[in-house]
């Protein structure tokens, strides 16, 4: 088995991983309701609640998988990229685990765990495929063909999906996680209430500064009073906006590369939106797309580990 751990921004997580991809736990402890107060992810308090869960975690996983550390063959750690601070607590805690047990060591990509979701039982994909990796700090297409093997067609010029939803709901008055909260409050309200620009840029990448920047002037046209009655409406269509931008591009992308099949991974990949307009591509399941520790033990599946005491002199790295 595999032990997965994953600290890269607000979720502290562990998983235990057969080599055939089967989860035999995955725990994930959820910091949003302490950064919730905040608006968003406080990195030196993420890191703090890092060091504070990231033992109980391991011991949950193990509890429910009715395994111990000498079931483990092998420790797969996010190296990054992430919050640095965040990332050294998961990374260091891995080396631990592996160097006390004279194990190897996997460190795994998170963009690679996120699309190594998709190779887990009951259900996996095998490349080649196109996928739309969307979560709150990246953005991006990604031909993979095969399980090493990638290649990135298009990013995001400036704010990554998930983030143009959390900077969105901050405009609209609405909790934290953004994305989450457009996403419930958009079904109260009509799409086609605002006509919201999709910013066109050069190839196959993504820009959504125009589009938060939109929201920006619109709620400041809106009285306190206009702006309550409006909100589900602004919500709506800034929603439909995104979504919009996303599923061109993808459709743009698989016609450009030839692709016969489609996936979406990442924290937007939840969004009910999105997989409904992409009700023909592969979905990472719900409890799947945001940050969790299964995806980092099926990515480690498929990376040559760093044998024992090799791995002590490695560091994490905040952005590729």
């Amino acid at each position: 088995m595999i032990l997965g751990l994953e600290t890269s921004c607000d979720e502290t997580a562990a998983a235990l991983v057969t080599a055939d991809g089967y989860i035999r736990a995955n725990i994930v402890a959820s910091q949003a309701d302490l950064h919730a107060r905040y608006g968003g992810v406080v990195p030196e308090v993420a890191s703090r609640r890092h060091l504070e869960l990231v033992s109980p975690v391991v011991r949950e996983a193990l509890a429910q998988a009715d395994a111990t550390l000498d079931d483990v063959d092998r420790v797969a750690v996010t190296q990054g990229p992430g919050l640095i601070g965040a990332l050294l607590v998961g990374l260091s805690t891995a080396k631990a685990l592996a160097w006390a047990r004279r194990l190897p060591l996997v460190p795994v990509d998170h963009l690679d765990g996120h699309i190594a979701s998709l190779y887990l039982q009951p259900a996996p994909l095998e490349p080649p495929f196109l996928c739309l990796l969307a979560s709150g700090g990246h953005t991006m297409l990604v031909d993979v063909e095969s399980y090493g093997t990638q290649r990135i067609l298009g990013s995001t010029l400036d704010d990554a999906a998930g983030e143009a939803f959390d900077k969105g709901a901050r405009l609209l008055g609405l909790g934290y996680p953004g994305g989450r909260e457009i996403d419930r409050l958009a079904r109260e309200g009509d799409p086609a209430a605002y006509d919201f620009p999709v910013a066109r840029v050069p190839g196959l990448d993504f820009s959504f500064s125009g589009l938060k920047t939109a929201l920006l002037y619109a709620t400041k046209k809106l009285s306190p009073e206009e702006l309550e009655r409006q909100r589900a409406d602004l919500a709506a269509s800034y929603q439909r906006a995104i979504v919009r931008a996303l599923v061109e591009r993808v459709r743009e992308a698989a016609e450009q590369v030839g692709a016969a099949r489609i996936a979406v991974v990442g924290g937007v990949a939840a969004n009910s939106e999105l997989r409904e307009a992409l009700a023909d591509a592969a979905l990472a399941p719900l409890d799947l797309t945001t940050d969790n520790a299964a995806m980092i033990a099926s990515a480690a599946r498929f990376i040559e580990p760093v044998p024992y005491p090799g791995y002590l002199g490695l560091d994490a790295f905040a952005s590729r």
